[in-house]
């Protein structure tokens, strides 16, 4: 029996598995090429509604949590810092500011000298009359708190900054400008010679913490500080940061050795923690004189460590 001869499939086009070629819209519509200007562009309008009084309200209130963030930032560092909360994972608060925040030494203190800085601005800025728009962020603080210029000072040239700006908050390069006139027009010559004997003042310098009283011998003379040899090590301080003592050259010279034999001793590494107090009681005391006692037990511990001096005339 034949069979009956079969039926091919009806092909429906688009219905097949076989991905139709791209239709080019320019055949479509020629005049698209010809004539770009005259195509139409529909624009959705967008209805802005004004802000109740209560997101008004919000708005601001979140605004000044942004803009005083680096002060409550600024102000925990330096609670952390004067009241020692490190001290019990860590040995000093520059290593902690590093492991538990991964703050640099000058980013953390940074932050602090900030917070200093916009305390002083708030209490010295005139207001009456007037808003002064305040810092939001430390960057606009940075070379301000460097300055180390007087609180007055710094509100003072934060005002002329604003001014700078147009009445806005200024930038850091702005602030940077009126910090360099206020220095070019303050400029005093450096007053110390090398030899001559000085306090240490730390004042605001985060280096010098924990050496108020410390002398020295000045060694090096620069255009606004001064490297200055004391029994712990070199320092190199700004001129503000420094006290003359007004001594006779031989009073001058005394210590100048004095210095050489404290420093001498404070380089044994094996000394006794006693000699420590040795140390920094000589070298807070500056006076171009030991008492009797003071020069035997500085003899003593010398020989002690087989150190030899021999006094320079």
């Amino acid at each position: 029996m034949n069979k009956p001869p079969s039926r091919g499939k009806k092909v429906i086009p688009g219905a097949s598995g076989e991905p139709k070629p791209a239709i080019n819209s320019a055949k479509k519509d020629p005049s698209s090429h010809e004539n770009p200007a005259s195509a139409t562009i529909t624009v959705t309008a967008v209805e802005i509604r004004e802000l109740t009084e209560e997101e008004q309200s919000l708005r601001l209130q979140l605004e000044r949590q942004v803009e005083r963030a680096f002060l409550s930032a600024g102000q925990a560092l330096m609670d952390l810092r004067d009241r020692r909360l490190y001290r019990s994972t860590h040995r000093t608060f520059e290593e902690y500011c590093r492991d538990r925040f991964n703050y640099s030494r000058d980013a953390a203190y940074l932050k602090i000298s900030a917070t200093v800085v916009y305390g002083n601005l708030q209490k010295f800025l005139p207001t009456i009359g007037r808003q002064i728009p305040m810092p939001t962020n430390e960057r606009q603080l940075r070379f301000l708190a460097k300055a180390e210029l007087e609180p007055d000072v710094q509100a003072d040239v934060w005002q002329q900054a604003v001014e700078q700006a147009g009445n806005k908050i200024p930038s850091g390069r702005i602030v940077k400008d009126v910090v360099d006139r206020i220095h070019e027009s303050t400029k005093v010559p450096n007053p110390y010679h090398i030899g001559e004997i000085c306090i240490l003042l730390p004042k605001d310098n985060p280096d010098l913490r924990g050496k108020a009283g410390y002398w020295g011998v000045v060694s090096h003379v620069g255009e606004y500080s001064c490297t200055v040899q004391a029994w712990d090590g070199d320092h190199t301080v700004k001129i503000e940061h420094l006290k003359l003592l007004e001594l006779l050259d031989e009073d001058c010279q005394f210590m100048q050795q004095l210095c050489v034999r404290l420093r001498q001793l404070h380089q044994v590494a094996s000394r006794d923690s006693s000699v420590d107090w040795l140390l920094q009681g000589l070298g807070k005391q500056a006076k171009p004189y030991l008492s009797s006692l003071q020069a035997k037990l500085l003899a003593t511990v010398e020989r002690e460590y087989n150190l030899v001096w021999k006094q320079q005339k």
